[in-house]
């Protein structure tokens, strides 16, 4: 399956608008990352509005945007300001999906072997995967991630051949959609 990206500008709506020193550190970072960068860090004190600074950072340069947050809960909160802001994109939460995890290991002094063991959250799952339609079908992407992502979906190619496209109004032919269902092992 082919996936076509829809193409939707990136918009900041508010009642403000950039000040103090928002918009020279928008014009640095947009000059930074038009200028070929692909890395650029926001530093800034709690408060002084790095979340609306990034999101007008986004509208001006127009590309899908990766937001990384050094834990879940910050994650969150920001991905809630940046939809806040850009109510129009489509801004997504991709953290990892355990809960818990305990790596296996061994303890030499007690001869001990301790078996992986984990917890997988079933809503961050489903937004998880909703990040990857969204990168596969669109353009107009904020992602907001910590570290801990890096606990993969796979490849996209292989989303792609497990993906079915349905559309509001279209006719589809119900068998053949169930036989696509459980060649997916779709449950």
């Amino acid at each position: 399956m082919q996936a076509t990206r829809s193409v939707r500008p990136f918009e900041v709506i508010s009642e403000y608008s950039p000040s103090g020193d928002q918009p020279q550190a928008i014009a640095e970072l947009a000059g930074r990352i038009n200028a070929g960068e692909t890395d650029v860090v926001l530093l800034g004190a709690t408060g002084t509005g790095k979340s609306a600074t990034t999101a007008w950072l986004v509208e001006q340069v127009q590309r899908p945007t990766l937001v990384l947050a050094h834990n879940k809960t910050l994650a969150a909160q920001l991905a809630n300001e940046f939809r806040e802001l850009m109510p129009n994109n489509a801004v997504e939460y991709f953290v990892s999906y355990y809960d818990y995890y305990q790596p296996e290991a061994y303890v030499p002094q007690t001869d001990t072997f301790i078996e992986k063991d984990s917890s997988i959250n079933a809503e961050v799952e489903r937004l998880r995967h909703s990040t990857t339609n969204s990168l596969l079908s669109r353009r107009d992407v904020v992602v907001v991630s910590t570290v801990s992502c890096i606990y993969g979906l796979g490849a996209p190619e292989e989303y792609l051949r497990a993906m079915v496209a349905l559309q509001v109004g279209e006719r589809y032919d119900r068998d053949a959609l169930i036989r696509k269902f459980i060649s997916m092992q779709y449950n």
